[in-house]
C-alpha cells in the first residue's frame, strides 16, 4: 500500500485510528499546517491529533478526490516530479463531519476542505489543510454564529 492509499484509509476511518499510525504516513520532520496551527515534526503532529481526537466525540472524512499534480508546491519548493520520481504532490478534496461537546451543543458540523500533500520516498513531508474556520467553529458559537451568518447574507 502506498502512502496515499494509507492516507486515504487513515482519514476515512478515524474512529479506529491509532495516533501511532501517523509515523507510517508522515515523515519524522513533517510540516503539518491547518487554519488552527502549524506543527513541525511527527511527535508534535501526534500530540496535536491526540488532543483533537480527545475533544471530538465523532469525526469522519469523505474524500471526494485525490489528484496528483505536476510539481511539489511548498513555500520555497518548486521541484518537478514525474510518475517514477520519489517526489510527488497531491491535492485532496474532502468533507469532514464531526461532533464536539464544546461546539454547536454536540450537534454534527460539516466542513468542506482541500489538502495539499508533498510526498518524498513514500512519506508525507508537507501537509497543508485549507478550510473555512468560520464554517467549522465561529458559525457554531451561539451569538457569534448568528452575527457571522448575517454578515455572509449581507455580502452574498
Amino acid at each position: 500500500m502506498n502512502v496515499i492509499q494509507k492516507f486515504e484509509s487513515f482519514y476515512t476511518d478515524l474512529a479506529s485510528m491509532k495516533v501511532e499510525e501517523l509515523a507510517s504516513i508522515y515523515s519524522k520532520d513533517v510540516s503539518f499546517i491547518d487554519p488552527i496551527a502549524a506543527h513541525s515534526g511527527i511527535e508534535t503532529v501526534e500530540r496535536y491529533f491526540s488532543k483533537l481526537l480527545h475533544n471530538a466525540k465523532y469525526c469522519s472524512f469523505t474524500i471526494h478526490s485525490i489528484q496528483k499534480t505536476s510539481a511539489l508546491q511548498a513555500p520555497d519548493n518548486h521541484i518537478e516530479a514525474s510518475d517514477n520520481d520519489p517526489k510527488s504532490s497531491f491535492v485532496v478534496n474532502w468533507q469532514m463531519s464531526f461532533t464536539s461537546s464544546r461546539i454547536n451543543k454536540g450537534k454534527p458540523i460539516t466542513v468542506d476542505g482541500i489538502t495539499q500533500l508533498n510526498v518524498i520516498d513514500n512519506k508525507i513531508v508537507y501537509h497543508r489543510d485549507y478550510y473555512d474556520l468560520g464554517q467549522m467553529v465561529y458559525e457554531n458559537v451561539p451569538l457569534l454564529g448568528r452575527i457571522i451568518k448575517r454578515i455572509k447574507r449581507t455580502l452574498g
